[in-house]
Formats: C-alpha cells, structure tokens, sequence
C-alpha cells in the first residue's frame, strides 16, 4: 500500500459527507479523498449495492469497491428512519462539503436538503449529482448514465452510420459526472474563501456528456449540419483511424497536421498522396478520405502491428496500439509514471488506478483501500458525534446504523 506522507495534501481539513451510492456521487468523493479531503460515505446498512458488483473477492466484496471506496471513511445509516436522519444531519451539520445523487426531492423529503443547512451550516457546499438535474420537466425522470448519454448527445455520434449506437463498456456519464462535480465543489470552495457562503452545486449527467460536444451545437445552428455517428473515425479530420495490422492487431494513426500527413503516407509508399495539392490541406483530406484510408489499411495490413508503429515512430507521426487493461499493466511507461498502486487486503495484494492530475509538490495518494461496511461507525458516531455506548448499541440493535 502507498504510505501516506507528512506533506499537506491539497484538500487536507475539508470535511465531506457522501450520500447516495453507485457510481457518480461515490467518484466524485473518491477524486476529493484521494487529494487529501475527509470524507464519510454514508452506506446503507448493507452497504453500497456495487459493493456487491462484477468480479468479487474471497469475501465476496467487489474488486472496484476497493479503489472506489478508497481513502473513505464507511458509516451505515438508516436514512428512512427518524434516528437515521438525525444522525445523518448532525454528520452534514459540521461539513464543508455534501455530496448527494438521489432522485430530486428525496433528500428535502427526509429534512436533509440544502435550505434547511442555510442557518445551521451556512458555509456548506451542498453538491447535487441526478440525471436531468435539480429543475426542468425531466428532473423528476430516473437518469442512468445509459440513459443520459443518450439524450446528451454522445450516444448519437457513437458508433457506425446506419447501425445501433455504440456504448463504450464503461458508464462514462457517472464518471463524467463525477469529474464535473468535483470541478463545481473546488470552484465553490474557492468562492466561499471570498464570501464565506455555501452554495448548491447542480450536476445533470446528460449536461455532463453534453459538455463534451466541441463543435456540435453552433455547426448545427451556424450552417445545418448534423454530425451523424462516424465509426472509428471522426467527422471533418483525415486521416485519423484505426487500421488492421498483418498480426489482426489494431493500430490508431493521427496523420491530420499538414506535414505530418507527408512524412506518413512517403512512409506508407504513397509518396504521390504526399505529394499531391489536392490534399495539402484537412479540407482537401476531407474530399479524399475513402482513398486516404484505403492506402493506409493497405499498408497496415501489409506488416505486423509493432514494425508499423515502430516505422511510425521514426517518421514521426502521432501512432499507437489498443491496449487492454493486461497490455497496460506490462508497459513500462505505466508503470513509470506510477500508474498502478498496491494496496492489501487481508494480507493480499491488489493493485488500484492512481488518480490524476499529477501534481508535483502535493500529489494525491491511496491511503487506505475501500474497507469493510460500517467500518468507522465507532469513530465517527460514537467517538466523533459522542453516542454513548448505550445509544449506539441500541441502534445497531435497531439496525438503524446495521
């Protein structure tokens, strides 16, 4: 496991309280307690349900928990019940920062919701992850991230014309999400340093891919243009595309800068392309992408991938594999720049994603893995917010704190 340093992390004495479970807003927490922040994830009793998600270890817990949950304080709460609550407010009470991703209402329902902090808490950042977010006619609409990459705009250009649009096998909406979101609380806590004033931080996942859209929105507006789905390409830049190798391994080659494009295809044995004014420029390339891309899954197919990239390289053209997670954890470049920490659980090893941005003088760091459900109930209930051990006892006998 990484050992914790004595320097001042970058969000040392920021005090965060994560509600809500899944993928967004428990990201969101794991980004601010992996760049020093404190942060107390309030479970279920029972946990969080991706505790129990895709490939589990010997004792049943998911191998994502362990670096989802990293560096997080675990609490289990009841929040449909009265004491529950209670708990939970007294937790959000003494916060900089909450961070909650229920449907919309839910929390002013049980009492939690950011006006009722205003005299209690008036500093807190009250950070807000849904679907469609907090107003409009869709804010009370479920919103998963399959969903509102949908209607953000990403699924539509994804994928190949005519055919279904194509999901990456991964949620991208929640960890978008997530990044937006701690974006929101940073700029927050930077304002309150000025005002001294909390503030609602509104997250929709379908605005998050919708901010991914560049030059969508004023093509459409500006000149008519739908951008429609473009395979493994993208709409407007030649060449850029991923070609088939002689060893059926996939290479991406970005060629689109002018003189880039002469040293690739005088690479590719295509010096009268190189040569040609036709295509000097992108608009030029443009016209001529089929037989662009057909000179180049030529050649590709002519070698195996790592003479093509290796011949790439000497050219000087921007090039690489497809790597798989396996692919990855054997490149010395990852491993280089630190990419993989180890941790242990119970006595095992386990490697985790470190977390960029990499920073020079205050790095982040994983201090400690995703641990047990409830594991820090003693600490914080009963030691920081001072139950006695006879209320403590009674509401794990209640199964309020489970």
């Amino acid at each position: 496991m990484t050992q914790p340093s004595s320097r001042r992390l970058p969000l040392d004495g920021v005090r965060v309280i994560e509600l809500g479970q899944l993928l967004a807003g428990p990201f969101t927490g794991t980004l601010l307690a992996y760049f020093g922040a404190d942060v107390v994830k309030v479970e279920p009793p029972g946990g969080d349900p991706i505790r129990g998600w895709r490939k589990l270890d010997e004792n049943g817990t998911s191998f994502w928990w362990r670096s989802l949950g990293r560096n997080k304080k675990s609490v289990t709460l009841d929040l449909k019940t009265d004491q529950g609550k209670a708990l939970a407010r007294k937790l959000m009470v003494g916060a900089d920062v909450v961070i909650e991703n229920f449907r919309p209402g839910t929390m002013e329902n049980w009492g939690l919701g950011p006006d009722s902090f205003a005299t209690d808490n008036p500093g807190l950042i009250y950070t807000r992850i849904s679907g469609y977010g907090q107003t409009g006619p869709y804010a009370s609409k479920p919103g998963y991230a399959s969903v509102c990459e949908g209607i953000g705009g990403l699924r539509y250009v994804n994928g190949f014309p005519g055919e279904r649009p194509v999901r990456p096998n991964l949620s991208l909406g929640d960890t978008i999400a997530g990044l937006h979101a701690a974006l929101g609380i940073l700029l927050a806590l930077f304002e309150r340093q000025n005002s001294q004033q909390g503030q609602v931080v509104d997250v929709a996942l379908y605005e998050s891919v919708f901010n991914l859209l560049e030059g969508v929105i004023p093509e459409f507006d500006g000149a008519g243009v739908i951008r429609e789905p473009a395979g493994s390409t993208v709409t407007g830049i030649v060449p850029t595309n991923t070609y088939r190798c002689a060893d059926r391994k996939f290479v991406v080659i970005g060629g689109n800068g002018d003189s880039i494009f002469k040293r690739l295809m005088t690479t590719a044995g295509r010096p009268d392309m190189a040569e040609d004014p036709a295509m000097a420029n992108n608009a030029g390339r443009v016209e001529h992408e089929e037989a662009i891309d057909a000179a180049l899954d030529s050649w590709c197919r002519s070698l195996p991938s790592d003479e093509i990239l290796a011949i790439l390289e000497e050219a000087r053209v921007p090039s690489g594999p497809i790597y798989s997670v396996a692919d990855m954890m054997q490149d010395p470049h990852f491993q280089a720049r630190g990419l993989f920490q180890q941790v242990e659980i119970n006595g095992k090893p386990l490697k985790v994603p470190a977390i960029t941005p990499r920073l020079a003088d205050t790095p982040g760091e994983t201090r400690w893995p995703g641990g047990e459900v409830g594991s820090h109930n003693h600490a914080v209930l009963r030691d920081e917010l001072g139950l006695s051990d006879a209320e403590f006892a009674d509401l794990q006998a209640q199964g309020i704190i489970g």
